[in-house]
């Protein structure tokens, strides 16, 4: 990626509300992540007017490694996943019948839900067709890119 185009992508995520960034590209993957910023406390009267004296800090003695969580099965069938980081709608608007159910044929380019990414509505598409086996996100739920949604059979 281009040092000039990475510089503008830095200064963008810096100057917007958006906290994390990634784009994948012929030559590569980029991923910025913006830093909280760090707020020191204020320190009470007697400990910042006291005389620094030199001290020893130990380390605690290293814990052991929790043991890892189970990674959960990867679902039988085609995995329709999210393409972008939104909330999650099974229906076109409020109180409209879902997209698709449980069951359902799809053909590819069918639309199977809408993610809504910074007040903009986008029209997810089957990228292959199938019998819906399963809907893995419930409506209004927030979806990372990459995150399973549906399960075609």
């Amino acid at each position: 990626m281009d040092l000039r185009k990475l510089k503008t992508l830095i200064d963008l995520v810096s100057e917007s509300n958006v906290s994390e960034l990634e784009i994948t590209e012929a030559e590569g993957k980029v991923r910025i992540v913006k830093a909280a910023p760090v707020v020191a406390a204020p320190l009470p009267p007697s400990v910042a007017m006291a005389p620094a004296a030199p001290s020893v800090v130990t380390a605690p003695a290293a814990a052991p490694a929790p043991a890892a969580a189970p990674v959960p099965a990867e679902p039988e069938g085609h995995v329709i996943k999210s393409p972008m980081v939104g909330t999650f709608y099974r229906a076109p608007s409020p109180g409209a019948a879902p997209f698709v159910e449980v069951g359902q044929a799809v053909k590819e380019g069918d639309p199977v839900c809408i993610i809504e990414a910074m007040k903009i509505l986008n029209e997810i598409e089957a990228d292959r067709a199938g019998v819906i086996k399963e809907i893995l996100v419930e409506n209004g739920q927030a979806v990372e890119y990459g995150q399973p949604l549906f399960v075609l059979a």
